[in-house]
């Protein structure tokens, strides 16, 4: 297992402690996003403040100050997305290398990312939309999105949102834009979820997303910045113009969540997911 044996000096402690963070960040955020089976489960709260940014004193090892795993872990959605979204493109590439056409190939891809996260934000935005077209008031929209029955909004909703995946990257047809733009696609839109965690107030309290907190800004806008590093880095100017794009599809979505609900709920928050990476891909598909 990785950082077990702990360095003496203090600026080696400090980076060790800082990488066995990120590490147990990873792990948790692994659990949360996707239904990759893992080992075990990380343990809590077993680093000190300092590796978080918060002292300098070693002297607080022993506290539990520290932020809740799952709230500093937002700052790895993006690292996560990016996996997803390298194993997407590698399903494109070789779907393509043994002849299938494009389509089908962009079938596999959108396929495999449902399959890795067991369509958890596939499953946030038919309630998200079932939701929001079928009640009345924010009580009944509440209830319907909790209800385990899927309505024909939602239906709609999935149907096209999958299709118009499938049709931006059958467009985009370069394995090598296909690859890069899926895993921009995918960080830029786990960077999203938090965001709406952070600056959207949950809409209930007994939810699962009220319960996972509000995460430290400052890990939020780390998740931002990677997904910002990596979209410039892979598509230069147009992931910028996508990234811009997805991040106005996300505010959209916020203000009909705040407007409809009151705030972000689970199933908003892969709502959010869904549009923010389709619009990226469909933005991308447009300007390359």
């Amino acid at each position: 297992m990785p950082f077990d044996s702990e360095p003496e000096g203090k600026f080696e402690r400090r980076i060790f402690f800082s990488a066995r963070a990120w590490w147990q960040d990873f792990g948790n955020a692994l659990r949360v996003l996707t239904r990759l089976p893992l080992p075990h489960e990380a343990r809590r709260n077993d680093f000190p403040p300092e590796a978080d940014g918060y002292s300098d004193d070693p002297a607080l090892e022993e506290t539990t100050a520290a932020p809740r795993p799952l709230g500093r872990a937002v700052r790895t959605f993006p690292l996560i997305g990016g996996l997803l979204g390298i194993a997407a493109g590698l399903a494109f590439a070789i779907a393509t290398g043994i002849g299938l056409p494009d389509l089908v190939a962009g079938v596999f891809a959108v396929a495999l990312l449902a399959l890795l996260t067991g369509a958890l934000h596939e499953d946030g935005l038919a309630d998200m939309v079932d939701g929001f077209g079928g009640g009345q008031t924010s009580e009944k929209k509440l209830a319907i999105m909790r209800d385990s029955r899927i309505g024909a909004y939602g239906v709609m909703a999935l149907i096209l949102v999958l299709a118009a995946k499938v049709g931006a990257l059958a467009d985009l047809s370069d394995i090598g834009v296909v690859m890069s733009g899926l895993i921009c696609a995918a960080a830029s839109s786990r960077a999203a979820m938090p965001a709406m965690m952070r600056w959207l107030p949950a809409a209930r309290s007994d939810g699962l997303s009220a319960g996972a907190g509000v995460p430290p800004a400052q890990h939020v806008w780390t998740g931002i910045v990677i997904a910002i590093i990596l979209s410039v880095l892979l598509l230069a100017w147009s992931g910028l113009v996508a990234l811009i794009i997805a991040a106005l599809a996300t505010c959209v979505v916020g203000f009909l969540a705040r407007r409809q609900i009151g705030g972000h709920t689970g199933d908003v928050l892969g709502g959010t997911q869904q549009i923010s990476e389709l619009v990226f891909l469909l933005t991308l598909a447009a300007i390359r």
